[in-house]
């Protein structure tokens, strides 16, 4: 039970991400500081500016970096947690991570999305117009996304929070 309280602190600790610093991006490695991410790519990029073609670069691999960095987070959350879940929570909670665990393929499509917007406003065959506009959906996709990342986390934490707690309460109870 003890590894079992230890992936839930983990991954509670990652959510609490979503909660501090956003300019904090040193790594990338679950949902929440994907969030983060996000945010920030999308000031990296403003249609119309000088620099656009540099922030295009730059949000592309932030974009990258936040779809490798979150692969890893949901697979915890599928595996060992979803696990951990069904072994020592009641159905109701196993059932409430069981509907936030298929938000992650909605998360995990909105990115490839966004990384297909920033291949074809990287490759040059768009006309001015539709280059800005596409450049402008894009940035206001990116904000819906990163509100969902934070909605997601948010979610998954009380889960996980209640979840901890239940165990706390029994390992206490059983000493």
């Amino acid at each position: 039970m003890q590894e079992v309280i230890a992936l839930i602190d983990r991954i509670i600790e990652e959510h609490q991400t979503i909660f501090q610093d956003f300019q904090t991006l040193d790594q990338i490695a679950n949902d929440a500081e994907a969030a983060i991410l996000l945010d920030k790519a999308k000031e990296e990029f403003v249609p119309g500016r000088f620099e656009s073609k540099q922030g295009l670069e730059e949000l592309e691999e932030l974009l990258e970096e936040t779809e490798q960095g979150i692969q890893g987070h949901f697979k915890r959350e599928e595996g060992a947690l979803l696990n951990a879940f069904e072994k020592h929570g009641d159905r109701k909670l196993a059932s409430a991570l069981h509907s936030l665990l298929i938000e992650h393929k909605n998360l995990s499509d909105r990115l490839a999305y966004s990384k297909r917007d920033v291949a074809k406003l990287r490759s040059g065959d768009l006309s001015r117009g539709i280059w800005e506009a596409t450049g402008y959906d894009m940035r206001a996709y990116l904000s819906y996304t990163r509100r969902l990342f934070e909605m997601h986390a948010q979610t998954e934490h009380q889960l996980l929070l209640t979840l901890r707690s239940e165990l706390t309460g029994m390992r206490e109870t059983s000493h």
